[in-house]
């Protein structure tokens, strides 16, 4: 199953509520500074298909650690923007709660976030957590998203394929090329590389990967780099790829990443940009496909890796928490040692610890280590600004790529456009 944090704004909350009062599992448990007390936590619903077995365990080891009840209530991923926000308005939030890594500079610009620097630096966490998750929860300089759990996208490629044809996974723009040709003349019905018109986060590995910036802020004030010469560099190479070496086709101008997805579970692809979580979805789809790929960091210019963004969750301690060293033993339990471990293994995502990726580094997998090296190597963040989802709405970027890919316009001026709207945007205008 997919797990996205960008799904649409809804205009009523469903929400299922579970209070996990657990028994102690020992004689201490009522001994803690949160004897009495009760912890609200907000998580979403649908990240986890066992989450209330999980929490259980949770809350035990809550009670036993801090006396404390906790109370964890399931929000659907699709109401809760609206529910937040109509929680901060009236002050209702919650002491903990998920957020999303693009809403968490949001609500921390709406005041409504306490700042967690001083309980990483007490507890000396900060060299241990995934850089790129730090950024996302970084606004003005302070730390108001815990990391949790993120996926992150590399590339995939048909491994069967490029072993009949004599090919290595590419480290270089020219081997993707080259790979994505040798593949498409072996197969003309095939797709040598998707690229696809509507699908922004598989853009802005291209940007990076020239040495361009999607955005950078200062003085207060936004600008967008999609329009600067490495960021045209990398977006040239991408949608050449299809508009000039035709390895895509007209039809993925229109493209989300499920349709990436689909098409790739159906064999129809030989490399495409996706996520780490959809290995396990391809060959649900098509039980065929098992064994016959891989996966590769995505590569930059000339080597190295292309950072790629990571999309997940954090744990946030919001201002009306009434007892916030409470609220901060709950969000170090989450998200350090075993219960992160668990989270990610059961949610097929990343844990926010470098220390607890180790093992997915080291793996052999060729559908594991590639995506724990992109993760830990090449994470990166979207520009941390509390209108960002403003860009999203607007589809700015997807617009770009889909006036590119149609030829509607050429690559200087859609970008010149792009980053105009973006910069616009971000600056709240």
């Amino acid at each position: 199953m997919r797990r996205t944090k960008f799904y649409p704004i809804a205009a009523a909350a469903t929400v299922l509520t579970l209070t996990l009062a657990a028994c102690s599992g020992g004689g201490d448990d009522d001994s803690g500074s949160g004897k009495g007390k009760t912890l609200d936590v907000w998580i979403m619903k649908g990240t986890n298909p066992d989450s209330e077995p999980f929490f259980a365990d949770v809350a035990k080891a809550f009670k036993e650690e801090t006396g404390a009840t906790l109370k964890v209530e399931y929000v659907e991923w699709a109401d809760a923007h609206d529910r937040f926000v109509t929680a901060i308005a009236g002050g209702t939030t919650p002491d903990v709660a998920e957020t999303g890594t693009t809403w968490t500079p949001e609500f921390a610009d709406a005041g409504a976030l306490a700042p967690l620097d001083d309980y990483v630096k007490k507890d000396n966490l900060g060299d241990d957590l995934v850089k790129g998750l730090v950024e996302a929860g970084t606004y003005d300089d302070k730390l108001y998203g815990m990391p949790w759990y993120a996926g992150v996208r590399s590339l995939v490629y048909r491994k069967d394929l490029f072993d009949k044809l004599g090919l290595k996974a590419p480290t270089t723009w020219a081997e993707l090329e080259s790979d994505a040709q040798a593949i498409k003349k072996a197969n003309p019905k095939m797709l040598g590389v998707a690229v696809p018109g509507d699908a922004e986060f598989t853009v802005y590995p291209w940007v990076w990967g020239a040495g361009g910036q999607v955005a950078t802020q200062s003085g207060g004030q936004w600008t967008s780099g999609l329009d600067s010469a490495e960021a045209r560099k990398g977006i040239s190479f991408w949608t050449g790829l299809a508009t000039k070496d035709k390895l895509s086709s007209a039809g993925a101008t229109t493209w989300k990443e499920t349709d990436v997805l689909d098409a790739f579970a159906n064999g129809d692809v030989g490399m495409a940009v996706m996520g780490s979580w959809t290995p396990a979805a391809i060959t649900e789809k098509n039980p065929d496909m098992k064994g016959k790929f891989a996966a590769v960091p995505i590569p930059g210019e000339n080597g190295g890796i292309a950072p790629s963004v990571l999309g997940g969750s954090h744990l946030s301690m919001f201002n009306t928490a009434k007892d916030k060293d409470l609220a901060w033993d709950f969000i170090k339990l989450m998200t350090t040692g075993k219960f992160a471990q668990e989270w990610a293994d059961d949610s097929g995502y990343f844990p926010g610890q470098t220390s607890l990726l180790d093992k997915a580094v080291k793996s052999t997998d060729p559908l594991v280590a590639p995506f724990a090296k992109q993760f830990v190597d090449g994470g990166a963040s979207v520009p941390v600004s509390p209108n960002f989802g403003a860009v999203q709405a607007k589809k700015t970027t997807s617009v770009m790529m889909q006036s590119i890919l149609s030829g509607k316009s050429s690559v200087d001026d859609a970008t010149t456009a792009a980053a105009q709207e973006m910069t616009s945007l971000l600056n709240g205008k």
